[in-house]
């Protein structure tokens, strides 16, 4: 579960929020109510989601397979004609 803070709670306080989240305490700060932005620790390992998982795959398998540009090769001159 995680606390709700201002975000004026949360900037004069940062450092208070800080030492909590290291503690392993988890911030919703909201702004005129609204939720902005999550405070959270920083994990040893990300842990992706299914869909992240399948894009990073997806992403790593067209890497390896390359993109055609069906351009010439460039080298220094070439790019620096004028």
């Amino acid at each position: 579960m995680s606390k709700t803070v201002t975000l004026r709670e949360a900037n004069q306080s940062f450092a208070r929020c800080v030492r909590e989240v290291e503690a392993g305490e988890e911030f919703v700060i909201t702004r005129n109510g609204t939720p902005v932005a999550r405070l959270v620790p920083v994990s040893a390992e990300r842990v992706l989601t299914q869909e992240q998982e399948a894009a990073w795959e997806r992403t790593q398998a067209r890497m390896r397979k390359g993109w055609p540009l069906n351009a010439h090769r460039l080298d220094r001159d070439a790019l620096h004609e004028r």
